[in-house]
């Protein structure tokens, strides 16, 4: 009896201290994981849409981000690497665009939720598929708000500007990659929009730096040499150009010795900024890199637990299936804006 008695005391203790652990140690909910490109690393806008990824998934998520090293065949196996791994939703920045329908087969075939963010598939591509979605911006109002932007800086300064006194801005235009939406439609708004301020223009000269500084550095300086005091505008369809630009500008003695040469740019990102303070940038336009990430992710969570893309968040679709994040153009003026979205 005695014995039966220290065993079942045993037995009860063993029970309490089993309840008494699992109260302690409950079972841990798996975070669900997204795998996501980046077409590379070392663009400069796409760092901060990288880092702004990186912060919002702290915490709610394991996020896998990768580099495209803006090799599209790559790109494609690193979706096929996801896949394999099981991830619970895809984030693409794609190297280009035209490559949507083969990610997009890709993700169908593994009922996969996509969201590409940042370079925009056609809109066939996007209603091909119901897990399909988009982040971005509206690509011809950044265009349109640096075109803005010139017209105004071009209005106060013309006596100091318009160095042969024409009337019109002769300028130089050094574009992103060749049928990049974005490219495009900054190219064609931001020269439109100057027109319809009644501002006459001229081109000098216009190429591609592929959206690098240092390609665009290089060919102005090949500008600077063929072309000299004759330019009087630089347009750069995103801030790296202009800031390569300025580079090779710099090189040559301007912004000194009242030697001036008024950039413009798109992006925002925090070295434009500066530029703009040290009145070597004439403006910009903010590219909010940090709510594109954020709607990125928010989109990509919801996708990878099986929610509606929009459950808990602010963000509206449009007719494409596209989350559209506003451009905001900036000036010394509300430079302030643009530096608090990078706190």
């Amino acid at each position: 009896m005695k014995k039966k008695l220290i065993a079942a005391a045993v037995l009860a203790v063993a029970a309490i201290s089993f309840t008494a652990c699992g109260s302690k140690e409950p079972a841990k909910t798996e975070l669900p994981t997204i795998g996501a490109t980046i077409y590379k690393f070392d663009d400069n806008f796409m760092s901060y849409v990288r880092r702004g990824l990186e912060s919002a998934a702290t915490g709610n998520a394991t996020l896998e981000l990768v580099d495209s090293a803006n090799d599209q065949a790559k790109q494609g196996e690193q979706v096929d690497t996801f896949i394999s791994k099981g991830v619970k939703a895809l984030a693409i920045n794609l190297v280009d665009p035209k490559a949507a329908p083969t990610i997009i087969a890709k993700a169908k075939e593994a009922k996969l939720p996509v969201i590409f963010f940042n370079k925009e598939p056609e809109a066939a591509a996007l209603a091909s598929y119901d897990k399909t979605w988009y982040v971005g911006t509206e690509s011809k109002e950044s265009g349109i708000m640096q075109g803005q932007v010139v017209a105004d800086a071009w209005k106060k300064n013309t006596a100091k500007w318009d160095r042969n006194g024409d009337g019109k801005i002769q300028y130089v235009l050094l574009k992103g990659e060749p049928g990049h939406p974005d490219a495009e439609a900054r190219t064609t708004y931001v020269i439109q929009t100057v027109k319809e301020a009644g501002i006459e223009v001229e081109e000098i000269a216009m190429d591609t730096a592929m959206w690098d500084g240092a390609k665009a550095s290089e060919k102005m300086q090949t500008w600077l040499a063929a072309y000299g005091d004759k330019i009087e505008f630089v347009i750069a369809n995103n801030d790296g150009m202009a800031l390569g630009a300025i580079t090779a500008l710099e090189g040559e003695g301007y912004f000194k010795d009242n030697k001036f040469m008024p950039v413009v740019g798109v992006d925002a990102i925090p070295e434009a900024l500066v530029k703009i303070k040290e009145g070597k940038l004439v403006g910009t336009v903010l590219n909010d890199a940090k709510n594109q990430a954020k709607a990125t992710f928010d989109l990509a969570l919801n996708a990878a637990l099986g929610k509606d893309v929009l459950t808990g968040t602010s963000w509206k679709l449009d007719t494409n299936k596209a989350v559209r994040v506003p451009y905001v153009a900036v000036t010394i003026d509300n430079i302030a804006f643009a530096e608090e979205s990078y706190k």
